[in-house]
């Protein structure tokens, strides 16, 4: 038996409560991340539990995950209620990997800022030393030396999890 027609909420009133444009909201529907049911006549109706999702893409967003890595991690909890604390556990460390590497990668760019500009090359009076003839450019575009740890081997690479 599916919700109660109190418990949905309309497309508007979901954005209302949400604080997301319903464009961001059909999008998230879009990418598996938030359902609806359709009424007779088409409409959207959204059961209440989509308040909770849309806060956890939201949270997701805040802590740097992409759109895509939330809708992995929703997948990992129950779509009709609230998650339980063991629900909960897996997500957490699956964030907590993640939220480390972020955290790893803010401190090198925090530590970079000072002596470079990352060789987009935007050039400081130093950048002739660290970055003669432009080899950073040959690592592709883009600030190399703050988007890599080794700025001639290109982008981080991702884990599974990133």
């Amino acid at each position: 038996m599916g919700p109660n027609r109190h418990d949905l909420l309309t497309i508007g009133q979901l954005a209302e409560r949400s604080g997301l444009a319903t464009s961001a909201l059909r999008y998230y529907e879009k990418l598996g991340l938030i359902h609806s049911e359709r009424t007779a006549g088409g409409q959207r109706r959204f059961p209440r539990a989509t308040l909770r999702r849309v806060a956890f893409v939201r949270a997701a967003q805040r802590v740097g995950l992409s759109l895509e890595e939330a809708r992995t991690a929703l997948d990992r909890l129950p779509a009709d209620r609230a998650p339980s604390t063991t629900d909960w556990s897996g997500v957490a460390r699956s964030w907590q990997t993640r939220i480390d590497e972020q955290i790893a990668d803010l401190e090198r760019l925090k530590a970079k800022l000072t002596g470079c500009i990352g060789c987009g090359c935007l050039s400081i009076s130093r950048c002739a030393l660290y970055n003669a003839g432009d080899r950073a450019g040959a690592a592709g575009p883009g600030a190399r030396y703050l988007l890599t740890r080794d700025p001639g081997t290109g982008p981080e690479p991702r884990t599974a999890e990133g």
